[in-house]
């Protein structure tokens, strides 16, 4: 009687054991849902769904469910706000991502960066990134968003007008002068450019023309808030040669007043010679560009004697991350891996036209008008981006604001610069600001 006793509790023990496990415990067959939310850019999101696709077939019992539209952020606020954020997302330029990363709704990522590639044992998966993409995405020393694509910042010219008539894209700013003279005398504009949006001629012509006076450390000064830095002898510089290209009219009228269509058309209809935009210009005017059109790109003139890397290159990023409060972490994780593989990178680069932030995604068949862009990045011996816009939005608005009257003709190049370091001196005594002190001019 004892023994049947002790069996009974024996079976009663393993039976609460079975029941305690069960419930800590997910069913290795329960269906895993991870949502991804996406800006849904010139470059859509029906690469991510098939991505999608290609990992709920690798991996069975996962489903994602991928959405996006041009104005996602608007739909993400809100869910941050109420705590129930999706698994992943790429929100956009119309995100504040470094609110984001103040208020703690992101999540650092150096653990999972530093662990093995997707599919891999060993190796790390930072080191498949382009280590100067990666450190856009860092602040105080952790990393809190991974870049995908990235763009690159130039200028770009007519390729049939300029072969026709002998002419050669300019490599330095008195070239630039006599170009501009003869585009001129031919009653074509030799440059346009996109007014409406001034961060266009900011990432044109201001910062490469500071880089070219005064060295990478005189925007990096500027980036990082150093009293004086927007107002010194480069920055002055570089709004003198913006101010003498109007003066001498060599911008097309009415440029100031053009959105980016309405300039890029001028550039494609032919009735402009050159352009300052980045690598996404195809993407975003293909559907209207006249048949057999020919761009080049090549790298703002520099000053003939400049301190700056004549090989200084800016870029930029739309930053992918995970929410702090995204149900499945781990899982959204592993399909960033999946996505970010050297295999989906270079399909990116040939579906889309555009360039990749994995090592080796270079070597992919690039469509023709991303050649040229790709050698002067592998050139690069130095990298920027404009940092200080999402750092500092009050800061990058004046910028802006500033950089149209500039080339409007309504302030001179003095008072642009006492203007940019007001805008400045605002910034760095607002406590309420937190600051970024990092040095983002990367050698490479």
């Amino acid at each position: 009687m004892k023994r049947t006793k002790y069996a009974l509790l024996g079976i009663a023990v393993a039976l609460t054991v079975v029941v305690v496990v069960s419930c800590g415990k997910q069913s290795p067959t329960a269906t895993k849902e991870l949502e991804v939310a996406c800006f849904k850019g010139g470059y859509g999101i029906d690469f991510f769904e098939q991505a999608a696709r290609e990992y709920e077939k690798a991996h069975p019992g996962v489903k994602i469910k991928v959405w996006g539209n041009p104005r996602v952020w608007e739909q993400l606020r809100p869910r941050f706000i109420a705590g129930n954020p999706p698994d992943l997302t790429y929100p956009g330029w119309g995100m504040d991502h470094w609110a984001l990363v103040y208020e703690g709704q992101v999540i650092p990522l150096d653990e999972y960066l530093d662990s093995p590639p997707y599919g891999k044992t060993e190796g790390r998966w930072r080191d498949t990134f382009e280590p100067s993409l990666l450190e856009l995405c860092q602040y105080q020393g952790k990393t809190y968003m991974l870049p995908y694509f990235f763009s690159m910042l130039g200028w770009w010219y007519n390729k049939d007008m300029f072969e026709k008539n002998g002419w050669k894209p300019p490599r330095t700013w008195s070239e630039l002068l006599a170009l501009c003279e003869k585009i001129k005398a031919k009653g074509i504009a030799p440059i346009t450019y996109q007014g409406i949006y001034p961060a266009y001629a900011v990432s044109g012509f201001l910062i490469p023309w500071v880089i070219s006076a005064g060295g990478i450390e005189a925007f990096d000064n500027a980036q990082n808030l150093v009293p004086g830095a927007w107002k010194s002898p480069a920055f002055l510089k570089a709004a003198q040669m913006m101010d003498e290209l109007r003066r001498r009219g060599y911008f097309q009228e009415g440029a100031n007043g053009m959105d980016h269509t309405g300039a890029q058309m001028e550039f494609l209809s032919g009735r402009a010679a050159m352009i300052p935009c980045g690598t996404w210009l195809h993407s975003e005017m293909r559907n209207v560009m006249p048949k057999d059109f020919r761009m080049g790109f090549f790298l703002p003139p520099v000053l003939d004697e400049g301190k700056g890397d004549p090989t200084a290159v800016g870029i930029g990023i739309e930053p992918w991350m995970v929410p702090t409060k995204g149900k499945n972490r781990e899982l959204a994780i592993d399909f960033y891996k999946y996505m970010t593989s050297l295999e989906k990178a270079k399909q990116f680069v040939e579906q889309k036209g555009t360039l990749m932030s994995i090592r080796g995604s270079d070597q992919a068949n690039f469509p023709e008008h991303l050649k040229e862009p790709v050698e002067v990045f592998r050139r690069a011996k130095t990298v920027w981006s404009v940092e200080y816009r999402q750092w500092y939005p009050r800061l990058g608005k004046e910028v802006e604001d500033a950089t149209a009257a500039l080339l409007a003709g309504n302030i001179t190049p003095e008072q642009f610069v006492e203007r940019l370091e007001r805008a400045a001196e605002a910034t760095r005594q607002d406590k309420n600001i937190p600051k970024h002190t990092d040095t983002r001019g990367q050698a490479r």
